[in-house]
């Protein structure tokens, strides 16, 4: 059995929907490293392929066209293994079959950590952020090495996400009351965003769904980080914005904890902190504020972009 040469989303989804036709090259792929696959597991979320293995291996199974996230992945496993306090994934084989890489990974411990922190007390979502911004900050301490190398480089990738940032907000059907403010911000954000600032490594996304949880006797504590597809370097604030969005959610407390966390101190909390902030969310790569800001009704909340940004980072 061979794999297709699949080049889009909807072709990959639709492929990867019947375990048959997969399968049998998983167990393949795994026998010739040595792993054992008696029973797989496969993960239904995520983008590209992934399935556990026994002795808490997986296989990560990367489609031709998102070679790109394949590269990031084994390239921020090796810079970044034994210089962080939190566990990430231990690289133990890889390869690829028939234009498809893929990566052989050790499992963490932990519970996901979208599967629990709805559920969490107040004061452990303000703890959770507070390590979430430490861990942040941590990675980027560690020199970006080969990672460098990975494209797009900050500069261009900014040029490129201010030119297609207003029509990508028209498709996702932003309101017209923030699209009305969004030329301003554009124009102030080559100014705001440092573009030629020595880089550090940016992981993009820092949501629930990429970090896993612990509960110890205390409460829930971050145990480990995971997926590493989206990885660039550039300017540090940028990963702010995925736990700013999905968890912090406008709560005061908690926002204050991701910055004490990440190093921002009180005073340093400005406008230019905030428009800076405002204008990354709406360039970064995955934004789409209408479904990630987690604010209930915040549209109702903010009559334009300034308004925004005071309502998701609150003094």
């Amino acid at each position: 059995m061979q794999l297709p040469p699949i080049t889009d989303y909807d072709t990959y989804r639709a492929w990867r929907s019947d375990t048959s036709r997969w399968l049998p090259v998983v167990r393949e792929i795994a026998d010739g490293h040595g792993l054992p696959c008696t029973a797989p597991h496969v993960f239904a979320t995520g983008t590209n392929l992934v399935i556990g293995l026994d002795g808490d291996l997986i296989l990560k199974l990367f489609p031709p066209f998102l070679r790109g996230q394949f590269i990031s992945e084994r390239a921020s496993l090796k810079e970044l293994r034994g210089r962080l306090g939190i566990p990430i994934p231990e690289l133990v084989a890889e390869g690829e079959r028939e234009g498809w890489p893929y990566l052989a990974i050790t499992r963490l411990s932990g519970v996901v950590g979208s599967e629990v922190w709805p559920t969490l007390q107040e004061a452990e979502k303000e703890r959770v952020l507070g390590e979430i911004g430490a861990v942040i900050a941590e990675v980027q301490r560690v020199p970006p090495g080969a990672l460098l190398g990975l494209e797009p480089r900050w500069d261009a990738f900014m040029r490129t996400q201010i030119a297609q940032c207003r029509a990508r907000h028209v498709r996702l059907g932003m309101p017209a009351k923030f699209l009305a403010g969004l030329d301003d911000l554009l124009r102030d954000a080559a100014e705001l965003i440092p573009m030629r600032a020595p880089p550090v490594i940016l992981v993009g996304e820092y949501i629930p769904e990429n970090f896993l949880l612990a509960r110890r006797a205390d409460g829930w504590h971050v145990a480990g980080l995971f997926d590493f597809g989206d990885v660039k370097t550039g300017w540090g604030e940028y990963d702010l914005l995925g736990p700013s969005a999905f968890m912090a959610a406008g709560h005061p407390r908690r926002v204050r904890s991701l910055f004490d966390g990440f190093g921002i101190a009180r005073a340093d909390v400005t406008f230019a902190l905030k428009r800076r902030l405002m204008a990354l969310m709406l360039l970064h790569s995955a934004s789409d504020p209408l479904r990630h800001i987690c604010i209930p009704g915040w549209p109702d909340q903010a009559s334009d972009l300034v308004q925004l940004q005071e309502l998701i980072w609150p003094d």
